[in-house]
């Protein structure tokens, strides 16, 4: 691998290798978020875009995650691809996707999962599974046959990447890894030690 002046296109071109060769969920993404106060929290969700403008995901309003990154904007993720022997490292702010990007994508959901959003109070404590599964009964009978519009209390997030990190296996642990941070003149890259 040599480093390329655009750490981008290198993702791009490796989440395409991802969705051919990785067994389930190639845009799997480990997501790190911090309290107010720091305290650190990660967890797994699917990346659901990535372009110039950073890594977009989408989650319930209500859950931890949201609730820490509307306390402190930033968060840290992490792809970590076993079959290829690679990963990526991004930090960066974070802002809220537009309603408009919301809606389109939450659009393209399937109908299951559309009636999920609305029915589960993510991260909320669950009294049973028919507490879940009554509220999943009642969101399908008030939508019936209809379209299902996105829950104002579901949005996405995206990632404005800052630091950007490619790490790719090599023999005997000489692993090759380079970072990238945005500058205004663009990307920086330095190669680090494995």
């Amino acid at each position: 691998m040599k480093p390329v002046d655009d750490p981008l296109t290198t993702f791009a071109q490796w989440l395409t290798d991802a969705e051919a060769k990785e067994p389930n969920d190639a845009n799997a993404v480990a997501v790190a978020t911090a309290s107010r106060d720091g305290a650190p929290s990660v967890r797994m969700c699917l990346l659901k875009g990535a372009d110039e403008r950073g890594f977009v995901f989408y989650t319930n309003l209500g859950s931890r995650k949201a609730q820490e990154l509307d306390e402190n904007p930033r968060a840290a993720l992490l792809f970590h691809w076993k079959s290829l022997k690679r990963q990526v490292r991004v930090e960066g702010a974070v802002e809220r996707v537009s309603d408009a990007e919301a809606d389109a994508y939450f659009a393209t959901r399937a109908r299951v999962s559309q009636i999920g959003a609305w029915a589960s109070k993510q991260s909320q404590p669950l009294a049973g599974r028919g507490e879940l599964e009554g509220r999943v009964a009642a969101a399908t009978a008030r939508f019936g046959l209809g379209s299902v519009p996105r829950p104002p209390f579901w949005s996405g997030y995206r990632v404005l990447p800052q630091s950007i990190e490619l790490w790719e296996d090599r023999p005997f642990r000489l692993h090759m890894r380079w970072r990238y941070q945005k500058t205004a003149a663009g990307w920086q890259v330095q190669e680090l030690y494995p």
